[in-house]
């Protein structure tokens, strides 16, 4: 792993621990539908989710 895929992993890590970790629309999906539409909502829809899902391209 070098140094940019360390630096994005740690980023990853950090935002999802302040904004997804207590999500309130992400504990909503999973208790009105299911774990993959939440996952696909964050995914696709919220702009912390794309965020994280551009930082992940770094890693492959």
């Amino acid at each position: 792993m070098n140094i940019e895929q360390k630096h994005a992993l740690k980023q990853i890590d950090l935002i999802s621990m302040k904004y997804c970790d207590h999500c309130a629309l992400k504990a909503y999906h999973l208790k009105l539908k299911n774990k993959h539409y939440a996952h696909h909502y964050c995914i696709k829809k919220c702009s912390i989710g794309i965020e994280i899902k551009q930082l992940g391209t770094a890693l492959q």
